[in-house]
């Protein structure tokens, strides 16, 4: 399918999850709104590299999604905004009386109330050009818990809800929400643990990715971030039209035990 024409405003995707969303939406001709909390060059490269290899207008904007401000400043500053995906995301593991009063107001912060702040924003400009799509990046954790993650599941559970008040609030519009789940996905950030994992637990790495990583996703694979980025272009499509206000899984089986 073409998005050739719609402006997709992705949040955390100067790396992992965020970039993949962003490349699979630039090559279904999407216009891409790269962000991230730095500004370096390597970050504005990204947005010229995604615009000369599909032939879209792609830029990058700063903008630190833990302040309600500047989150409602990037769709301001996007100028349009067709496609918002709220991906940006923090963790911090520990036990709940433990667990540092400033972590958990800064994950509940980016990931939780910047969705709120972003979505506030693009939704008048999704009603002016009669057709919107919210795709949010949730998680398993949005579905399910683990211990010592009470911040990053609570916000994670919150995502959840939101997508569904949004979807409720815009199901008499073109405009739908739905939330992507993933299990765990090969990133750059999950690939540079593996080694680690593997002496903490005096494993060969393939031992350390079947048994400690994935011990929770039942197919014992990795998801991808080509097909994280290949459902938020399914959600964009003629398709999915009809699709809101729901959860979709990409968790190998996860959830389903």
């Amino acid at each position: 399918m073409s998005l050739e024409g719609k402006t997709a405003v992705i949040t955390g995707s100067n790396s992992g999850i965020g970039l993949g969303v962003a490349t699979e939406l630039a090559k279904a001709g999407a216009n891409i709104v790269l962000n991230s909390y730095t500004d370096r060059d390597e970050d504005h490269k990204l947005a010229d590299d995604l615009a000369r290899k599909y032939g879209i207008t792609a830029r990058y904007i700063k903008a630190d999604l833990s302040n309600g401000s500047e989150a409602r400043g990037l769709i301001e500053a996007a100028g349009q905004c067709d496609i918002l995906v709220n991906n940006a995301g923090i963790q911090h593991v520990a036990p709940i009386d433990e667990f540092p009063i400033e972590k958990w107001d800064a994950i509940i912060a980016i990931m939780l109330s910047s969705a709120f702040h972003t979505t506030a924003v693009a939704l008048p400009m999704m009603r002016k050009a009669g057709w919107g799509r919210v795709v949010n990046i949730a998680s398993a954790h949005g579905l399910t818990a683990s211990p010592y993650k009470s911040a990053y599941v609570s916000a994670k559970h919150g995502v959840v809800g939101l997508t569904k008040t949004v979807a409720l609030e815009t199901a008499r519009e073109q405009i739908t929400a739905n939330a992507i789940c993933p299990g765990y996905v090969h990133t750059p950030l999950v690939e540079a643990q593996i080694p680690d994992t593997a002496k903490k637990y005096n494993m060969s790495e393939e031992e350390a990715v079947e048994k400690i990583i994935l011990d929770r996703q039942p197919s014992k694979e990795f998801a991808t971030v080509e097909q994280i980025g290949g459902t938020a272009v399914f959600l964009c499509s003629a398709a999915a039209e009809q699709i809101t206000g729901t959860t979709i899984s990409i968790d190998g089986g996860w959830t389903a035990l």
